[in-house]
């Protein structure tokens, strides 16, 4: 079976809603004046860009960060400026199917060493052999 690409993010740029509210961070006074934080929203089942096998994978991985509709929102509020903040959350929304889409190495089953083997014995030998001298 052979697992799918990773959608590009320019493709999916123009299915993404981007909405601007005043948020935390550094700027004092200037915070509760000007609208920096921004917040993302993509609906993953009703992309048209992606694939249906692509829409699974997406939909299974990111599960704990969709909302009841299927909806993925991600926000940054760091900067001062709401352009940086718009190209943070486009660079986490990239992070994110990147991860998505990346194959786990299949785990190889190691044995202990010999070494390690022998170690073993020899700490329950020992402990044996205490318990063994308090009983007398």
């Amino acid at each position: 079976m052979s697992y799918p690409a990773s959608p590009a993010i320019q493709d999916i740029l123009t299915e993404l809603v981007f909405s601007a509210t005043t948020g935390g961070g550094p700027g004092g006074q200037h915070v509760n004046k000007v609208s920096t934080k921004v917040t993302l929203r993509w609906s993953i089942q009703e992309s048209a860009i992606i694939s249906d096998e692509q829409k699974a994978i997406l939909l299974s991985k990111l599960a704990n960060k969709l909302t009841k509709e299927g909806e993925l929102l991600l926000s940054s509020h760091e900067s001062r400026s709401q352009l940086k903040n718009k190209e943070e959350v486009i660079r986490k929304l990239s992070s994110l199917i990147q991860q998505a889409f990346e194959r786990k190495k299949a785990r190889k089953p190691t044995k202990p060493g010999k070494a390690a083997v022998q170690r073993r014995i020899d700490a329950k030998k020992k402990l044996s052999e205490k318990k063994k001298w308090r009983r007398e």
